[in-house]
């Protein structure tokens, strides 16, 4: 078996084990229904605010500049994305805690999709590699391919936030 097809096989393992009947047996919290995006990395759903597990995305109101130094509206095209991603179906999500604003971290998928590696793969998001390394290799590549943020120069979100507050 070549490397790809093992790594797909691998996925798919993955994904099955984690679907929510798979969850809900093993007595791990889920939450699932329609979701509205609020940005590159957080949706809502049932009014339960809750923000994608171990990436952080470019904010809604970022901007990024591309390889020519022409800014462009990343945050907003990183919440389009996440749309994107999830394509109008369910969104299944595996509760791991909760954050300082009180928002559920979860690790979400859409038809199989693991929400957090399609925002890292289409180069929106980065990996918060204090919270896990599972996305270091779709980073790797995006930043390679020079897709999204990637394509140019952006503020790491946090620094971004930060600044922004500052001038509150």
């Amino acid at each position: 078996m070549n490397p790809t097809h093992a790594l797909s096989a691998v996925a798919l393992s993955i994904v099955a084990f984690l679907t929510p009947p798979a969850l809900e047996a093993r007595g791990e919290a889920t939450i699932s229904g329609r979701a509205s995006v609020t940005d590159g990395d957080s949706l809502e759903i049932r009014g339960e605010r809750i923000r994608l597990h171990g990436i952080d995305a470019v904010e809604a109101r970022q901007q990024c500049r591309d390889r020519d130094g022409r800014s462009w509206p990343c945050g907003r095209r990183a919440a389009f994305a996440l749309e994107d991603a999830i394509g109008g179906r369910t969104v299944h999500c595996r509760v791991r805690n909760r954050d300082d604003y009180g928002r559920v971290v979860a690790q979400c998928f859409a038809g199989g999709t693991d929400l957090s590696a399609a925002m890292v793969e289409r180069g929106y998001a980065i990996v918060l590699r204090r919270y896990g390394r599972e996305y270091v290799p779709l980073e790797d590549r995006a930043r390679a391919a020079r897709v999204g943020i990637w394509d140019g120069e952006f503020e790491r979100p946090g620094a971004w936030r930060a600044r922004e507050r500052g001038r509150r």
